[in-house]
């Protein structure tokens, strides 16, 4: 075999592994296959340096990893917002087509349930494949992304370029996994999603590569794509070889979209893999980019949820957990049932209040749902099956955990002793959470021994254990526990806004913390309720409880930055007219609102959502309103958006 006969051989091989991974259609049967394979394994023996790239051989990873290195995504991935239902939907619909101000067209895609992978491309070749993780950073699973056969090693496009994508288990793939692993006396996978996950974090690549995993290519995220249309990206990256899901459909109005929703929703028991929904995204990219983000998604973008299923369970006690704040919360303890691919053997009750409003009692027979397919619910008590044996389920007067007496109040049952471990322990474990600091390899499971060792009992222990600490713990060597100190020394130098969410204050999400990392910095714990309240978004509530909890805890929250040192945004540039300014923004403008306080953010300013003295100047739009009316009687400065335009051009 010369060159150009081993080349023409990939490409028989390729073709052959896509008709029959991609298309279900075989076009060589497996002696045909396995003889041409050989010869090329011969020629790339005999020619090492002569390799092809997208060479079917080299879809096999040629070592066993120890590990998983960290790697960064070029542009950040997102989760979505969930919708339940038609209200909710077309209630989000007329949200961005306000903002957008123009009609709109939508990408409808299956939402697979799966596991979300980024793959990037470099001079044509697939240089890397990472995983979500916590948005900005995932684990590095190329060696393993390289055996999927829908994953094209090449594509005809030399620019750097990332491919978003969920990796999914196909439902009889599934099922003859766990044939196998019950053969062997192994555990089975729960569901198909993490029977995908366990597939894609398997150090062996040739373990990846039994288990017939496949990718759906959903979206792009760094790209030099000449197409500003969603759907034509779509179907640009169809005709490189990535496998189009069973059903796409670009949709113009609401009606569409659900006509389309029913369609998926009445052919889901026929598909492949697990579905949960729909996912709609808006088709202009130029919008998207203007309606821009949440601290957690974008909203350009929503996963349109699937009725939750139900299925008959019976109540067999309530427990009492204790959170961060001290709310008890009843959970339900039921016999097991299986619902969405998933064992259940616990529902949310929520308060004392539901447990009422259900009628519920000790030894019913109640229906379970999986809420948004997460979280299990009962929504229905069957009365009329009691046998005699039901009894009333008492409400609590004393915290399970410490013993304190509990403050009833209204719906809340809450524990208001701040030393009760349950709250502690809760705190810790938010404290490093992915909503929070992020700290790799220290998860509830580790933080539940740290505390009941008395390792840590406060957020600033947990930088000072030591390895000989953490060698006494149950799963540790030596290098898990240099790991995890490596995981809390990266820690010092966060985002300011992770610092912030991961104290707990209630009502201060993510969203609440990063408004508060770009307005006030480092000092965020001495505003005053005036200047928390005058953020867009801040109600009294929030700016209550934020104050209340700085005061009450500025000792702790000064050691912890001493220690952790958290870095606070920078503006991109200090433009003259904008830098420590600060804006209104008002009536209709050409782009959502969010659009103009990013930029006003970007380039040193700040954006308030009332006019005060303070304000330096108004960006009004049409029908501007009250607020205009006090910017003229304060004497602040009114400039339409040309004038804004022209002060960010040339100050």
């Amino acid at each position: 075999m010369d060159k150009k006969a081993y080349l023409a051989a990939v490409a028989r091989l390729n073709d052959a592994a896509a008709a029959y991974y991609k298309n279900d259609s075989p076009i060589m049967d497996d002696f045909e296959y396995d003889n041409l394979y050989r010869e090329v394994q011969e020629f790339e023996r005999a020619h090492p340096s002569a390799i092809a790239s997208n060479s079917p051989t080299q879809r096999v990873g040629d070592s066993i990893l120890e590990d998983f290195s960290k790697a960064t995504h070029l542009s950040r991935m997102w989760s979505l917002e969930d919708v339940f239902d038609a209200l909710e939907l077309q209630s989000w619909i007329e949200r961005i087509t306000k903002q957008a101000q123009q009609p709109l067209s939508f990408v409808c895609d299956p939402k697979f349930d799966g596991v979300s992978l980024n793959l990037i491309y470099k001079n044509g070749a697939l240089a890397q494949a990472i995983t979500r993780g916590n948005g900005t950073i995932g684990e590095d699973v190329t060696q393993n992304a390289r055996t999927i056969e829908s994953i094209p090693l090449t594509i005809p496009h030399q620019e750097t370029l990332e491919i978003r994508g969920e990796v999914v288990m196909f439902k009889d793939g599934f099922e003859s996994l766990n044939q196998k692993r019950l053969a062997n006396n192994l555990t089975p996978f729960a569901n198909p999603r993490n029977a995908a996950a366990g597939s894609l974090r398997q150090l062996d690549s040739t373990i990846t590569r039994e288990r017939e995993l496949h990718f759906f290519a959903w979206g792009v995220g760094q790209n030099s794509l000449a197409e500003q249309s969603l759907f034509a990206q779509l179907k640009q990256l169809e005709t490189w070889g990535f496998t189009q899901p069973p059903h796409r459909a670009l949709c113009e109005n609401h009606e569409s979209i659900l006509a389309f929703y029913e369609q998926i929703l009445k052919e889901r028991p026929n598909y492949p893999m697990m579905l949960d929904g729909m996912v709609i995204k808006l088709d202009n990219l130029t919008l998207q980019q203007q309606l821009g983000y949440t601290a957690k998604s974008p909203r350009f973008a929503c996963a349109f949820k699937f009725p939750a299923q139900q299925k008959r369970a019976q109540l067999l006690s309530v427990s009492l957990q204790v959170g961060r704040t001290g709310v008890i919360t009843p959970v339900a303890n039921i016999s097991p049932i299986e619902l969405e691919g998933a064992t259940i053997a616990r529902a949310t009750l929520h308060n004392f209040d539901e447990i009422k409003r259900l009628g519920l009692l000790q030894n019913d027979y109640v229906s379970v749902i999986r809420s948004g397919d997460v979280i299990p619910k009962i929504v229905h008590v069957y009365a009329d099956d009691r046998d005699g044996t039901q009894t009333p389920i008492p409400m609590p007067t004393h915290c399970p955990v410490c013993g304190k007496e509990l403050l009833i109040e209204e719906i809340l049952i809450k524990c208001q002793n701040l030393t009760c471990a349950a709250r502690k322990e809760a705190s810790l474990i938010h404290f490093v959470s992915k909503a929070a600091l992020n700290i790799d390899g220290l998860g509830a499971k580790v933080i539940k021994q740290l505390f009941a060792k008395g390792l840590v009992q406060h957020f600033a222990d947990l930088f000072r254990l030591t390895a000989t600490e953490l060698l006494t713990l149950e799963g540790f060597k030596d290098k898990k526990a240099q790991n995890l100190l490596n995981s809390l020394e990266r820690t010092r130098g966060c985002e300011l806004w992770r610092f912030i969410a991961a104290l707990g204050i209630e009502h201060i999400g993510q969203k609440a913390a990063l408004d508060l990392a770009e307005t006030f910095g480092l000092e965020f714990y001495h505003a005053s309720i005036e200047e928390l309240i005058a953020i867009d978004g801040f109600g009294q509530e929030m700016a209550h409880s934020l104050h209340s909890f700085c005061a009450v805890n500025q000792k702790e929250i000064l050691e912890l930055l001493t220690i952790i040192k958290p870095l606070a945004p920078l503006p991109k540039s200090m433009h003259a007219a904008f830098a420590n300014k600060t804006f209104v923004i008002t009536g209709t403008l050409s782009a959502p609102r969010n659009y103009f306080a990013r930029l006003i953010r970007d380039n040193g300013g700040k954006v308030s959502s009332s006019v005060s003295a303070k304000t330096d100047y108004l960006l009004a739009g049409q029908n501007a309103g009250s607020k205009l009316a006090n910017a003229q009687s304060l004497g602040i400065a009114i400039i339409d958006e040309h004038t804004f335009h022209y002060l960010l051009r040339n100050s």
